[in-house]
């Protein structure tokens, strides 16, 4: 073990040169950037050097990994982010997979491959499958009344279709921007008893008529799938989703369960407002990173309740870049733009962001937000590819650098072509 002292300028002892890899043991200097960036002076942190477990730099890919892995790293200052993990699949082949900085700053202990981070609303991709296998067995009508489904929603309200939750098209509300939905204190054991949090509220609009991106349509499309498959939506996505796709680093944030890899949750003050962050952290002109507050997410599994890894992201779109998991019907469903009633399309599928990259090219993908946490999915079909990125900062914005990465790769592959 070595120890690192916040701010100091000191070079690494020679003593890193058994985890030097890359940029020469890039997660321990990383330890020395960001923490003297953002953390008291008084603060050490113990960085061990051997590699970390898991990890993956396949060398025909050196140059590309080497270009993300300092782009990455300039990110992590920058933006004053404790840890970071990422990883990049080709063709269904995790081509690298890293952790940089630390898991949990108060104990010094470093991200890795393995490290779980709070997937945010990459858990809705996941939802999606989870509803596809079930529209492939025949047990979900994609245009039936969710209130088939889900005997207590009210009837009172317009029938929303199961469709229209995946494509955002619902009415139903998203978080209450004035309110600290975000940071839900009761367990719920049951997922039928979240919809208690919006079932009464007024729909935004007739459903069908317009998008509007709503983390509680997902809870009420997981509740549907949950009665369809008469098991708890959580099994459910376990069972039909992170099994068969050997995602074994994915299981439900339960908050007080022990889970091995699960990182420490970190916010930034003096980010701005933002019902991701608490209030009093607005008002802090200096950038400092403190503690998450307290947040249970079992009330919105279907829509952002997991914790995962960039790895098994990758595992997970790759698994949707070709007929196998799910039919090519299917897939094709998912990918398919949206439109509301009035024939305007949306930039959402069923469960995916689309969207095109500056050269016009087709891309899917999803982001996450979460208490401590921030992921990014992104995939270029054509070229079989796919990264991941994730961190433990509320609000980091890594989407750009997640398509920097993806545009670093890209043109690897091209020149290979």
């Amino acid at each position: 073990m070595i120890e690192v002292q916040c701010r100091s300028d000191r070079q690494l002892p020679g003593a890193m040169a058994p985890y030097a890899r890359g940029l020469a043991g890039i997660t321990a200097w990383l330890a020395v950037v960001w923490i003297g960036v953002a953390l008291p002076a008084c603060l050490h942190a113990q960085i061990p050097l051997a590699p970390p477990p898991n990890d993956a730099a396949a060398p025909e890919y050196g140059d590309a990994i080497a270009e993300a892995r300092r782009l990455l790293v300039d990110l992590m200052a920058e933006r004053a982010i404790p840890g970071l993990s990422v990883a990049v699949g080709v063709d269904g082949e995790v081509v690298w997979s890293e952790g940089m900085g630390l898991a949990n700053i108060e104990h010094g202990v470093p991200v890795t491959p393995l490290t779980r981070f709070r997937s945010g609303s990459t858990a809705k991709p996941m939802t999606a499958a989870a509803m596809a296998v079930l529209y492939e067995r025949g047990l979900v009508d994609l245009d039936a009344d969710v209130g088939e489904y889900v005997s207590r929603w009210p009837e009172r309200h317009l029938p929303i279709t199961i469709r229209q939750l995946a494509g955002h098209l619902s009415g139903i509300r998203h978080y209450d921007p004035d309110g600290l939905e975000f940071f839900n204190p009761v367990r719920y054991t049951n997922l039928l008893d979240a919809l208690e949090i919006f079932d009464q509220d007024s729909l935004l609009f007739e459903p069908g008529t317009r998008y509007s991106y709503s983390t509680y349509g997902y809870n009420l499309l997981g509740a549907a799938l949950q009665q369809a498959a008469g098991q708890p939506f959580v099994e459910l996505v376990r069972e039909v989703v992170f099994e068969p796709l050997s995602m074994s680093s994915s299981v439900t944030d339960h908050t007080d369960s022990i889970i091995a890899h699960r990182t420490s949750f970190y916010e930034r003050s003096g980010g701005g407002s933002s019902y991701h962050t608490r209030q009093s952290g607005w008002q802090s002109s200096t950038r400092t990173v403190l503690n998450g507050p307290y947040t249970d997410n079992s009330n919105k599994a279907p829509g952002g309740g997991f914790l995962t890894t960039p790895t098994d992201l990758v595992r997970f779109g790759s698994a949707h870049l070709m007929a196998g998991f799910l039919k090519e019907s299917t897939l094709q469903l998912l990918f398919t733009r949206q439109r509301t009633s009035s024939g305007e399309e949306t930039n959402y599928g069923l469960g995916w962001q689309l969207g095109e990259d500056p050269e016009g090219r087709r891309t899917i993908g999803h982001g996450g937000g979460a208490v401590g946490g921030t992921s990014q999915l992104l995939m270029h079909p054509d070229v079989g590819l796919v990264v991941a990125v994730q961190v433990n900062l509320t609000d980091a914005g890594i989407g750009g650098a997640t398509r920097e990465v993806t545009a670093i790769f890209r043109r690897e592959l091209t020149a290979r072509d």
